[in-house]
């Protein structure tokens, strides 16, 4: 049985606005086992997406544990969350967030330059998960000139480019089309098998067939 990679204990998240507040997250326990894929689902609005930055160290918690590979996150300052980040996390977003300038294959080597790795390296590595994603005859095409099918594919492959144990997709097929959805979610299905997990926030539940555990 798999043990967990996450484990979340009371956690809060509230915002102020206006003279209210709202509490996007109330006290939460969670934790998903590694070399899944969750897919966490609810209406606008309920919190997801808040959930989803509280795990990648992008937003800091109210209150709250949370536990990563064994490290405590609401514990790092900013430099250990970069670079627990960069070891350990690999992020898909809806709107790509692909560099429009760079090529698709530069646009999966970046993460890597960060990391220190050397450009033969980088190069052979991008080429080969552009491959790995359907994409090996696309790598010299800047994100114009790519569907919005193929950018999110070049998203997952720079998401992967680090090695990282924990993926995190915010609603990633939520601007592709229901084809294109289809072929995401079946890509990142497959990452369980590579001794990855994957947390996917979305929005509507038809794309969760592929998931191997549910939160509502």
């Amino acid at each position: 049985m798999s043990s967990a990679l996450i484990q979340i204990k009371g956690l809060k998240k509230h915002f102020q606005m206006g003279g209210n507040i709202v509490r996007a997250l109330d006290g939460v326990d969670l934790e998903i086992p590694e070399h899944t894929l969750t897919v966490v689902m609810g209406p606008s609005g309920s919190g997801k997406s808040t959930l989803l930055y509280l795990l990648g160290g992008l937003d800091r918690p109210t209150s709250g544990e949370i536990t990563v590979d064994g490290e405590r996150l609401d514990q790092m300052d900013e430099n250990a969350l970069a670079l627990f980040r960069r070891k350990t996390m690999g992020f898909v977003f809806q709107s790509f967030n692909l560099v429009p300038s760079m090529s698709a294959q530069e646009n999966v080597a970046f993460p890597m330059q960060f990391a220190g790795v050397a450009s033969v390296r980088r190069n052979e590595k991008s080429r080969y998960l552009l491959e790995q994603v359907g994409l090996g005859d696309r790598g010299h095409h800047t994100p114009s000139e790519l569907s919005g099918g193929q950018q999110q594919r070049v998203a997952v492959a720079r998401a992967l480019v680090n090695d990282p144990a924990l993926i995190l997709a915010d609603e990633p097929t939520g601007n592709l089309d229901s084809q294109s959805g289809v072929a995401v979610m079946k890509l990142l299905s497959g990452l369980p098998k590579t001794r990855r997990t994957t947390l996917v926030v979305a929005h509507a539940p038809p794309q969760a067939g592929v998931a191997t555990h549910r939160i509502f």
